[in-house]
């Protein structure tokens, strides 16, 4: 009954076994490879379309919000006018420009 057992047992293993070995091995076949990068693509560009949309909502909140301090009458203050080289006031000494 023992040797029953343990028969059963290392036959359960055993396929185990081979089943990881042959997805193992079906991985680097140039089918496996091609279906790992066709599904890596996939997802890459997922991603990008993702962000795209991302920026794309965060630019059309962004402009919103600048066209209503328009509207207001509001100096929209640009927190990177001294970044480059531009004074906080708006007005371009050099050039008398606004």
């Amino acid at each position: 009954m023992k040797r029953l057992l343990w028969l059963g047992i290392g036959l359960g293993v055993g396929v185990l076994v081979v089943r990881q070995v042959t997805k193992m091995a079906h991985a680097y076949t140039p089918q496996g490879i091609a279906e790992s990068a066709q599904e890596t693509a996939g997802g890459l560009v997922e991603s990008v379309r993702s962000f795209v949309d991302d920026v794309r909502i965060a630019m059309a909140e962004r402009e919103q919000e600048i066209h209503a301090a328009f509207a207001e009458g509001v100096l929209y203050d640009d927190q990177f006018a001294e970044e480059r080289g531009y004074p906080l006031d708006g007005i371009d000494t050099q050039e008398g420009r606004r």
